[in-house]
């Protein structure tokens, strides 16, 4: 990259928002750890520190070494970032006489030039924090008041460091601050002179470049799932490397109605070299009598590295192994408190690289999701590809609670079928998020005619989310829902009523395993 603005976390819920409003304005960001700071280069133009759950009076605190930052580069101080610069040097920050949460007016703005330049008077932010800042240091002039907290906003004074520092109370990345986006873009192309040019064009061009330079003249393997993730991965590669690329399609069993054939015509027309993996029996033999749902993940992850390795083992002189890793999965990895509680583990190819002696190449570990199709979009990649909803890599196994057997998943992939048809149809489909049929561990009576059925039931689970990590559920009209309903019933053999799932993420997760 040839600028960028580095964040330190130090573990606000808010970090990622903040990375993904920087990169909305065209240029890169990049999430480190606070304790864990790159030296600074040419690349770096400026540093945000990150909001925090902790407390700069604990004494468990999070202490950042600001020597190497300020006066070096533009740096601007976020919440639990500006109360850390306040008492840094030697201001005061003490507890405030009640939780400050929620949405609040910038009522005073006494410099209107700078990170405030083109903010009126009255503009709402959002606040979250249970410290305030009472004593900014002398190196610094207030620079915005709400009707509550008087140190809103303060900055350097001109000329008491090399580089300005800018310290907010509130969180401009957050939706609720109406005019976040603009104090960002002051900081980061008016202030820190970022040209603004990270467009998905540039993206490819500089990735595909990237990428003839660390592959040379080597082949590469990857695992393909039918996804947007690791189809726009093999697209940059085979843009890069062409036929040195090779591609392997599984299918598990598991997959949507019809979809290994579909996908299969579909890598075929974008000149990929896709060879087709029919493994269906070994991941049912595999999950045969398991009900624990991480108990079937691990079984799905071992059947898929014997299938990859064993067919992979027909090929000659592959030296890398590519995935569709992105950017949330390594902040996840770096993450400033460690690896998280672990909630469901995730579907990857993990063991594979050291199994088969391979190294191993990423070329989306820097993008989010809906980055990652506009890169795809750039490729000329067909939309049924890149606008396709989130696929759980386990499959239907995770959508079917309880064992699994070839008749269920027949069951499910035909009612999960006529739901994202008649989403399709209906035109519903891109605006959802992510859509699914679940099949429940449940029979329930029911009348057909004139007799009595016991049959199954699924659960329709529709949601709306920019990157997974929180969803709403989606507000489907009662008539669709209904449609949908009927034809299930009436035309899947074995199923006999239809709920819907109207829980949100966080408490409940988007899939039901």
């Amino acid at each position: 990259m040839t600028e960028k603005v580095l964040i330190l976390d130090f573990g606000s819920q808010y970090t990622q928002l903040i990375a993904r409003r920087i990169r909305e304005l065209n240029v890169y960001s990049e999430i480190v750890p606070y304790n864990k700071v790159p030296a600074l280069d040419d690349t770096i133009k400026a540093v945000i520190l990150s909001g925090s759950p902790f407390s700069v009076r604990e004494e468990r605190a999070l202490h950042p070494d600001l020597a190497p930052l300020i006066g070096q580069r533009p740096v601007l101080g976020i919440c639990y970032g500006a109360q850390y610069v306040a008492q840094h040097f030697g201001g005061t920050v003490a507890r405030s006489d009640s939780r400050e949460y929620g949405k609040a007016h910038l009522d005073k703005i006494y410099r209107s030039e700078g990170l405030l330049a083109g903010m009126a008077p009255g503009s709402q932010v959002w606040m979250s924090h249970g410290d305030t800042i009472k004593e900014i240091p002398d190196q610094f002039e207030l620079l915005a008041s709400t009707a509550d907290v008087e140190v809103a906003a303060y900055g350097s004074k001109p000329g008491a460091f090399g580089a300005p520092v800018y310290c907010i109370q509130f969180h401009p990345e957050v939706y609720h601050s109406l005019e976040g986006k603009q104090l960002l873009h002051n900081f980061v192309i008016d202030i820190a002179g970022c040209s603004g040019s990270w467009t998905p064009a540039h993206f490819v061009e500089e990735t595909v470049a990237s990428l003839r330079e660390q592959v040379g003249e080597d082949r590469v393997l990857l695992g393909l799932s039918g996804g947007v993730d690791s189809s726009v991965a093999a697209m940059l590669l085979h843009q890069a490397i062409g036929d040195r690329l090779f591609c392997f399609f599984i299918d598990n069993g598991l997959l949507r109605h019809n979809e290994f054939n579909e996908v299969l015509v579909s890598y075929a027309g974008m000149g990929l070299n896709v060879t087709g993996i029919d493994a269906r029996q070994e991941f049912y033999s595999a999950l045969a009598g398991l009900t624990d749902p991480e108990a079937k993940r691990k079984a799905i992850g071992k059947t898929f590295i014997d299938v990859f390795d064993r067919e992979a083992r027909q090929l000659t002189n592959i030296k890398y192994l590519a995935q569709g890793t992105i950017y949330p999965d390594v902040i996840e990895s770096v993450s400033v408190h460690g690896p998280s509680v672990t909630i469901k583990s995730h579907h990857n190819v993990g063991g594979l690289p050291a199994k088969m002696g391979l190294k191993i190449v990423e070329p989306l570990r820097f993008l989010f999701k809906d980055e990652v199709r506009r890169v795809g979009t750039e490729l000329g990649m067909p939309d049924r590809l890149i606008k396709r909803h989130p696929f759980p890599g386990p499959g239907l196994a995770i959508r079917i609670l309880g064992d699994i057997t070839p008749e269920k998943v027949a069951l499910l992939q035909k009612a999960d079928a006529i739901y994202i048809d008649k989403l399709r149809e209906a035109g519903l489909y891109d605006q959802v998020w992510q859509a699914g049929t679940i099949l429940l561990p449940v029979q329930s009576v029911g009348v057909m005619g004139d007799e009595r059925t016991y049959e199954q039931a699924v659960a329709l689970r529709a949601v709306t989310s920019t990157d997974g990590m929180t969803a709403e559920w989606s507000h489907l009209p009662y008539d669709f829902l209904a449609s949908v309903s009927s034809s299930i019933i009436n035309n899947v053999k074995g199923i006999n009523r239809v709920v819907y799932d109207i829980s949100t993420k966080p408490p409940a997760t988007i899939e039901w395993e």
